[in-house]
Formats: C-alpha cells, sequence, structure tokens
C-alpha cells in the first residue's frame, strides 16, 4: 500500500479559478472511474443467452448485489443498486491501487469517504424532505422532545463525518502498522546478519547446516514450525555468508514475506470488509428515510 503521512503529492495545478491542484489522489480515482467504465462496457456488452465464464461471474455478482440490497433496503428500494454497487466498487478498487506502489489509494485521503458519506446523508435529506415535506423534517429535529433539537442536529451532522472517518481511518492505520513493521523488520535484518557475518565463516555454514537439518526433519516429521525455523535459518546463513565474503551487503531479508501477509490483510481483506461496511451503512441509512409505500401512504394519511 502506497500512502504518504504528509499527504497526496501535487502533480502539477490547472490555473482555473484560482488553481486547480492535480494530486495523487485525483489521479488515483480517475484510474478507478476509467478502469471502472472500462470493465463495464466490456462486460456488458455482446451479451448472449448462453453465457460464457466472464458473464457467468458478472451475472452472479449483479444478482447477489441485488438481493443484498433487497433484503437490507426493501424490494421497493431496488433503484438504489446503482448507487450502492458503484460506491462498493469504488471503495474496493480505490483501496487496493495502492497497491501498485506508485499510486496512492483513493480511500487513504479523508476528503473522498468524507465526500461518500455527504452523498449519501444528502440522499437520506432529499428522501425525508420528499416523503415528509420540509416542514416534517424540520419536525423530525424536535423528537421526541424539542429539548433533543440541539443533539438531533449534532447526530445528523456526526453521521457522515463517522461513517468518513471510519473508512479512512482503518486504511491509514494498516499502513500505519505496516510501515512500522518494514521498519522494525529492516533493523531485525541488519541485527542479525551482522551478527553472523561477524561472527566467521564457520558460524555461518553452521547456521546454514541447523537450517537445512531442520528443514529435513520437518518434512520427515510433518512439523510445520520445524519447516518454517529451518527455512529462515538456511536463509539466514545464505545471506550472512554473501555478507560476510561482501557480495551482497545490508539486504533485509525479513522484509520478504511477512509484510506480504499483513498486507493480505490490510490491502485486500479490509478493503472488501471496509467497502462493505460503507455500503450497508449507507443502505441502512436510506432505506430508513426510504419507507415502503403502503408504509409511507399511511403516514402521509395522519
Amino acid at each position: 500500500m502506497s500512502i504518504d503521512t504528509n499527504g497526496p503529492k501535487i502533480y502539477f495545478t490547472i490555473p482555473l479559478f484560482g488553481g486547480i491542484p492535480i494530486t495523487q489522489t485525483v489521479l488515483s480515482s480517475f484510474l478507478v472511474m476509467v478502469i471502472l467504465c472500462v470493465a463495464g462496457y466490456c462486460l456488458g456488452r455482446n451479451l448472449k443467452k448462453r453465457p460464457g465464464p466472464a458473464q457467468v461471474l458478472v451475472e452472479k455478482g449483479v444478482d447477489m448485489l441485488y438481493r443484498l440490497v433487497g433484503e437490507t433496503m426493501g424490494q421497493h428500494n431496488l433503484r438504489w443498486v446503482p448507487y450502492i454497487g458503484t460506491l462498493f466498487l469504488s471503495s474496493l478498487f480505490g483501496s487496493l491501487i495502492g497497491m501498485t506502489g506508485f499510486l496512492r489509494s483513493t480511500t487513504a485521503d479523508l476528503s473522498i469517504t468524507l465526500t461518500w458519506s455527504v452523498m449519501t446523508s444528502g440522499i437520506i435529506w432529499y428522501q425525508s424532505i420528499k416523503h415528509n415535506g420540509v416542514l416534517g423534517w424540520l419536525k423530525g429535529f424536535t423528537e421526541p422532545i424539542p429539548v433533543m433539537t440541539p443533539m438531533n442536529i449534532v447526530s445528523e451532522i456526526a453521521q457522515p463525518v463517522s461513517m468518513a472517518f471510519r473508512h479512512f481511518g482503518n486504511l491509514v492505520g494498516g499502513s500505519v502498522i505496516t510501515s512500522v513493521l518494514y521498519t522494525a523488520l529492516a533493523g531485525v535484518s541488519n541485527l542479525v546478519l551482522n551478527r553472523l557475518a561477524g561472527s566467521g565463516l564457520a558460524m555461518c555454514i553452521v547456521c546454514m547446516a541447523l537450517g537445512v537439518a531442520l528443514l529435513v526433519l520437518g518434512i520427515r516429521g510433518k512439523k510445520r514450525w520445524r519447516r518454517a525455523a529451518g527455512i529462515l535459518l538456511a536463509v539466514a546463513g545464505v545471506f550472512a555468508l554473501l555478507e560476510h565474503l561482501h557480495i551482497l551487503v545490508g539486504v533485509p531479508i525479513f522484509q520478504v514475506g511477512i509484510p506480504a501477509v499483513l498486507s493480505l490483510y490490510f490491502d485486500v481483506f479490509s478493503g472488501v470488509i471496509q467497502a462493505f461496511v460503507f455500503c450497508l451503512l449507507s443502505m441502512v441509512y436510506i432505506s430508513s428515510a426510504c419507507p415502503p409505500p403502503a408504509e409511507d401512504s399511511g403516514q402521509t394519511a395522519v
């Protein structure tokens, strides 16, 4: 994941309206938009009665989305499927694009997640005014008692802010943990390799031999911890030997493998979960402002 703690870099500024900065986030957002548009066009054309694997996969995904929205928001709210699907895909691909190493995750910028949450809140307010009228919407701030009006107003403002910070905070928090781990593993690599290389040629060979022995025992005894320890010792011995011979110096070997596992969690799994949670909250909030037709007509009659 590529996240700069100092904020997104500004590539250039368009000299309009006092200057429009084109940042890393803007570039990543534009690329995500292009990817989704091109994918939608390619997957949506030439649909066949006997679908191929790609069409079957897309139809399965669309069907799952419709069922999710129908079960969460009600069948009368299926018109929100395109909006929820766009939110999910924009969030997911916006998070995954940071795995390229040179692009910044769009969800690592608070302005992006805040924009999405304000859009959801705007839809909620519009639907509330549409069903209850302006006076009915304003009256909702005084319920259950007029004294609660300030708290209800704060709640309306806190809702989009909390949604934005939840998504943004989880992504940035994972990035910070990964960065700290990278730094720690680099220090451990230098410490271990320097100690082994400084202990002499014999110690490097002993370390490799011990690693190979543990690996063989682990394979024969089907012990995972022995295999893992054997691979670690053997690799450390090889790199320590290369450093002792001044062939390779300062290679952070412990940075290989372990961060990749964390990346699968923070970049892939967490990205999917956060996109799903954001969409789920949006569905719950919007559905509360879009009651079923019977309930809506009953309220109007009252």
